[in-house]
């Protein structure tokens, strides 16, 4: 069947063009409290921690749960560096979404921060990639039954 192989091929370029390129992040030495707030307010699980332009760690949902509640801390009184994952696992524009699933189900991520250079561009989410899936299995869809019934 021409024209249906080579699909699936979506990168994380076209997910930011979807999606937008906003970055929300906080800085090491805040307070995770201030970090749980900017995530509800902006409706994320996770936010990159910056160190002026460098990125220094990212920070989840799930670390404020696991290493914070479950330990019984304080999140006005805890830094964020302190509960941070670091290193952090990014992805460039060239990737592609079915390596950023990869790292993420090999990695047990739910987030890549996305960089060019030495620059964070954007972030993926899981949600973003299964979304992206479904569109392009949708389309693969829409083109079987085109070239079915044709």
């Amino acid at each position: 069947m021409p024209g249906i192989e080579g699909k699936g091929m979506t990168t994380v370029r076209h997910l930011l063009d979807r999606k937008g390129r906003a970055i929300f992040s906080v800085g090491p030495e805040d307070p995770v409290l201030e970090a749980i707030q900017l995530m509800a307010d902006h409706h994320v699980g996770a936010l990159l921690v910056m160190k002026g332009a460098e990125l220094a760690g990212i920070i989840s949902e799930r670390d404020y749960a696991r290493k914070v509640i479950l330990r019984g801390r304080s999140s006005a009184e805890t830094p964020v560096w302190q509960i941070m994952s670091s290193p952090v696992i990014t992805v460039s524009l060239t990737n592609t979404v079915q390596e950023c699933m990869e790292l993420m189900t090999t990695h047990r991520l739910r987030h890549l921060p996305v960089v060019e250079g030495a620059r964070v561009v954007g972030m993926v989410s899981i949600g973003d990639l299964v979304k992206a899936v479904m569109q392009e299995q949708q389309q693969t869809i829409e083109q079987l039954e085109s070239y079915i019934h044709h």
